[in-house]
């Protein structure tokens, strides 16, 4: 069953919610803004008419007290109150026109407001596509690009590795110790490493463009797990590391890619060397493989006594181009990347936990699928235990 990762590209769906969020923390903030300028206003407005207020009440009293000066209040008392009414009549009608018109006019703003802004976040998402779209496009002839060159290139290397393997057999009668084979040995480790730089390259074109296509199969991660831990052994033997093997059942049958599996582990047991390599001058450390079902998954995991990733980096470890503390450059820095690639293309999960000087623990799950398997008919006891 083959299944092709075709989700769209996770980095426009990132900046499009960052996009998201930040017009409605903008929209918030003027909303904010806007009713804080109006609630200032009306407390203004409201402390000039009390002053107003309180003059006027002031200047009636004193008039008031002068017409009692003069004994003249009682004949001129019902004319003072008649014009007083019509004073305060005419102050209301003023400060109620005064009203309408601050409404009108904070209404027209708010309109005015509500229309430029769409405009303008139109604007705006125009530039952003067209932005998008150039940037996409010079995706897209990039990684064309990389996979015509990564072709060529694996192309020419296969031309290489013939010509080693018939020098290799004219040295081999001069003994393994010859120039010869000497040199044959040589450029076969060099050729061994360009061909996984261009298998990454390769690789993260695919995830790129959203093609990494994975073949479900039903298989037995302990076989994968115990394959592994064999292709590793002799490297990790020439450095005195230890290599073992842990599985809680002889068999863990899931539905997934085995070669993508196998890529998966094969990455993570090569950063394990390489974090041994980065803590130990002396030879010693160990790596341990596991695998085990938990919580409806097959989780595997790959432990190494290296000196540990910085909490502020655990979360990095995924991106491209990452390095173990920058000092392993036999490699682009893309395999943990490709990594978390294909287990997300499985459906599952990865992670790591670490703490420095005590090593790194990768975890990666696989989704769990009933039914069972038998242990492989070659499977060697060495390989349903510690190695």
């Amino acid at each position: 069953m083959a299944v092709e990762d075709t989700k769209p590209r996770p980095e426009h769906d990132e900046a499009d919610e960052d996009l998201r969020i930040y017009r409605d923390d903008t929209d918030r903030a003027l909303a904010e803004r806007w009713a804080d300028i109006e609630e200032k206003s009306d407390e203004a407005i409201s402390r000039f008419r009390q002053r107003a207020d309180a003059v006027l009440r002031a200047a009636r009293e004193e008039a008031d007290r002068r017409a009692d000066d003069a004994g003249a209040r009682d004949q001129a008392s019902g004319a003072i109150a008649e014009r007083r009414s019509l004073e305060e009549d005419v102050v209301r009608g003023e400060r109620a026109a005064a009203d309408e018109s601050l409404r009108r006019e904070r209404a027209e703003h708010a309109r005015v407001l509500s229309s430029l802004l769409p405009l303008e976040r139109d604007k705006t998402d125009r530039h952003l596509w067209t932005e998008r779209a150039r940037s996409d496009d010079a995706l897209s002839q990039r990684d064309d690009f990389l996979g015509i060159v990564s072709h060529d290139l694996r192309n020419l290397l296969s031309g290489i590795v013939m010509s080693v393997e018939l020098l290799a057999r004219g040295g081999s009668a001069h003994g393994e110790e010859s120039g010869p084979a000497l040199a044959a040995k040589r450029i076969r480790r060099y050729a061994a490493r360009m061909s996984r730089l261009i298998n990454d390259l390769v690789d993260v074109a695919s995830i790129e463009s959203g093609k990494l296509a994975t073949t479900l199969e039903r298989g037995d991660a302990v076989a994968l797990l115990a394959e592994t831990v064999e292709t590793f052994q002799p490297a990790a033997s020439e450095k005195g590391i230890f290599v073992e093997l842990e599985v809680a059942e002889r068999c863990l049958p899931a539905d997934f890619d085995q070669e993508r599996v196998l890529q998966v582990l094969s990455n993570l047991v090569s950063n394990a060397l390489v974090s041994n390599a980065l803590k130990f001058t002396a030879p010693e450390g160990t790596i341990r493989v596991r695998g085990e079902r938990a919580g409806g998954e097959l989780r595997l995991s790959v432990s190494d006594t290296g000196p540990g990733i910085p909490d502020g980096l655990l979360e990095l470890v995924f991106e491209r181009f990452w390095q173990a503390a920058g000092k392993d450059r036999r490699g682009l820095g893309l395999g943990l990347y490709i990594c978390r690639s294909i287990v997300e293309a499985h459906g599952g999960r990865i992670w790591v936990e670490s703490r420095l000087g005590e090593g790194s623990t990768f975890y990666f799950t696989i989704p769990d699928t009933t039914g069972s398997l038998s242990p492989p008919a070659n499977a060697s006891p060495s390989d349903l235990g510690s190695v």
